[in-house]
């Protein structure tokens, strides 16, 4: 899910967009296997007893249980999106109400990486960007291929900022 045309400024293209690593749906993932058997466990155990009502019953607490445990995790990872073009980082997010934010790369000051055990073995990590503002860095957490999403950041800096200096009259 790439930033919209309708978003973008004149001249404008995207060079990268990505999202957190597929790590963050581990969780939904074993809720999502949790309830399913669970849910078949106690269908089979009730079998033909009663009415019927009593499988509905189990059927629909684990529908919802999937829908608040597997599926709003999966469409908040899934739409929420950091989109990198030729003039600035764009944070994307929210499933009802969408949010972002946008740093123009004229003025990120700073660029940086962390990468923890976990972060090593999965392939990926955390990216801070920091910017001329007076609010606090962007901490884009487990951005798959961190460094080479560092170092594409990075090059478009240097060389917005190269654009910069030689625009600058002498």
């Amino acid at each position: 899910m790439s930033l919209p045309r309708k978003l973008m400024i004149d001249g404008e293209q995207t060079v990268e967009t990505t999202r957190t690593h597929v790590k963050k749906l581990f969780v939904p993932f074993l809720v999502l296997l949790a309830v399913c058997v669970a849910a078949g466990f106690l269908i089979a155990s009730i079998g033909d007893k009663g009415d019927g009502k009593a499988g509905w019953v189990v059927i629909a607490i684990a529908a919802i249980l999937i829908a608040w445990g597997s599926v709003l995790p999966f469409l908040g990872w899934y739409l929420w999106t950091y989109t990198l073009t030729n003039k600035r980082l764009v944070e994307q997010k929210g499933i009802l109400t969408r949010t972002g934010r946008v740093i123009p790369l004229s003025r990120i000051n700073d660029v940086a990486f962390e990468k923890n055990l976990n972060d090593r073995l999965l392939g990926c990590g955390t990216l801070i960007i920091h910017d001329a503002s007076e609010q606090a860095g962007l901490e884009l957490d487990d951005i798959p291929r961190v460094e080479a999403f560092h170092r594409t950041v990075t090059n478009l800096v240097f060389e917005m900022h190269d654009q910069q200096r030689n625009d600058e009259p002498v």
